[in-house]
């Protein structure tokens, strides 16, 4: 499906969802920064207690930043008349994020939660390359990943916490016509800068059980080009003993340098590994569809993803 930059504009009908990830380190590899733009908030508790009727009412903008001088989490769902969008702009309450053809601009001005501290900044998206194409996640393309930028530099000015960094980061965007939960039990996914391509390796086990996975390199000019799948390797489990699996070139063992988001039915974190011969640090996610359905785990939710009606 040819695709060119973000769509903001895209149909989300009832049961479905569509969201837009960023995340970056610090040139330093200090500090890192995920920011995830949900129309149809997929892990909200709202949306799946409402029947999933309307997606546009269950909007949010979730932000994570890491780091030695300054860390930060927000994720506030908003409703209907609290968004705005076009094609080439999303506003979520006071947040938005807003594209000119050449730079993504993300205007954060959150509320933190369980503990209410500001969070406001200025992000600024900058791709190497656009990625043309999105990929089918399972045979009957309910579910579907856009690689919008796989290689950016980012800008990050926040006021609160206040720090300023830059490096490099990455842009996708996934849609689909029926809940996460529906379609998978599990997934892993990771992406990492190589010298002159970017790799991204998904994998997981459909719900009805079947395996998925999808090995990818992109060319500065954003051309995808399939690969064989580098070999399994074990990582530890998280605090919340979530499984963790990757890939890495044969014989090597990928190590894990930060866990930026530990949560009890996700992950993400920072590798150390080796891939297609190339030393390289890695951005790592493993999501346990399977812990999500749980009726403990939805009962936590709202703690860390509060709902305003304003």
């Amino acid at each position: 499906m040819p695709a060119q930059g973000p769509r903001f504009d895209v149909r989300v009908d009832a049961q479905g969802y569509a969201w837009w990830y960023v995340d970056a380190t610090s040139a330093d590899g200090a500090h890192g920064l995920t920011i995830i733009a949900f129309i149809g908030s997929v892990f909200s508790p709202y949306y799946k207690l409402s029947g999933r009727k309307t997606p546009e009412n269950h909007c949010a903008i979730n932000v994570a930043l890491t780091g030695p001088r300054g860390s930060a989490w927000a994720m506030t769902e908003r409703p209907a008349h609290r968004v705005d969008r076009g094609t080439d702009h999303l506003v979520v309450g006071p947040s938005g994020l807003s594209w000119d053809g050449d730079t993504l601009v993300i205007e954060i001005r959150e509320r933190s939660a369980p503990l209410p501290y500001p969070v406001r900044g200025t992000i600024r998206v900058s791709p190497a390359m656009i990625g043309t194409t999105a990929f089918a996640l399972d045979p009957g393309g309910r579910h579907r990943w856009h690689p919008v930028a796989p290689r950016a530099q980012v800008e990050v000015a926040m006021t609160h916490p206040g720090v300023r960094w830059s490096g490099p980061g990455y842009f996708d965007s996934n849609f689909g016509d029926e809940p996460l939960e529906a379609g998978f039990d599990d997934w892993h996914w990771s992406r990492a800068h190589l010298k002159s391509d970017v790799a991204v390796l998904y994998e997981g086990r459909r719900r009805d059980g079947t395996p998925f996975d999808l090995a990818l390199k992109f060319d500065a000019q954003g051309r995808w080009h399939d690969v064989v799948q580098p070999a399994p390797a074990a990582l530890p489990r998280t605090g919340w003993l979530i499984k963790r699996a990757t890939r890495a070139d044969a014989g090597h063992r990928p190590r894990v340098v930060k866990t930026w988001i530990d949560a009890p039915f996700y992950a993400r974190s920072a590798l150390a590994t080796r891939l297609f011969g190339e030393e390289v640090r890695a951005v790592h996610e493993s999501l346990a569809l399977g812990r999500f359905r749980s009726p403990i785990v939805q009962s936590m939710l709202p703690y860390r993803m509060p709902r305003a009606f304003w």
